[in-house]
């Protein structure tokens, strides 16, 4: 499945991206607020992402991983994926990550919305749903301008370097305006 928006296409990643996918994982302004942690090498990443790229052949399928990649250059700026619940709550829930060279273009808003929209319009979710660290302010506003409305606070959920840190829960419902 891939997807497109104004300045970018996602596609599913496959084992041809580890090597990228890696790289991306290695930047500590990406591992900032991410659970993973910097890999300590390949071999990591690869057992990392086995579940995700393996999940393009599960039925019924519960995950999707994408590469975002600009389309003026066909350059990989980062990674994007979208984890459905399959059951009668039509859940789904968002992520994104971005090369740091490429934060403040917009592009992580156009991500947002790109997988609300597929949510949505798509799979026929109910509700799309994302997690966010509390100290995460870009982020707070890419989910925010999406259209996405803080529900909660998730106290001591993310393990990130050791600690544990507080999760706002972001949400956007079916009905709910948007412009996109």
């Amino acid at each position: 499945m891939e997807l497109e928006s104004l300045r970018l296409k996602l596609i599913e990643i496959a084992w041809s991206d580890l090597q990228d996918i890696h790289n991306l994982h290695s930047i500590p302004e990406v591992d900032e607020f991410n659970t993973l942690g910097i890999p300590k090498d390949i071999e990591e990443t690869r057992r990392i992402f086995r579940p995700l790229i393996e999940a393009r052949i599960e039925q019924p399928r519960k995950s999707y991983s994408w590469k975002i990649i600009l389309k003026e250059s066909d350059v990989l700026i980062g990674l994007a994926g979208l984890t459905l619940s399959n059951d009668k709550y039509r859940l789904g829930e968002i992520y994104y990550k971005l090369n740091p060279l490429y934060w403040g273009n917009g592009y992580a808003t156009e991500v947002t919305k790109t997988l609300i929209k597929t949510g949505f319009d798509y799979f026929h979710l109910h509700k799309v749903e994302a997690g966010v660290a509390v100290e995460n302010i870009r982020s707070i506003r890419v989910l925010e301008k999406s259209g996405m409305i803080r529900e909660g606070l998730r106290r001591k959920i993310l393990p990130i370097r050791g600690h544990w840190i507080d999760n706002y829960h972001y949400a956007i419902v079916e009905d709910d305006p948007r412009d996109y």
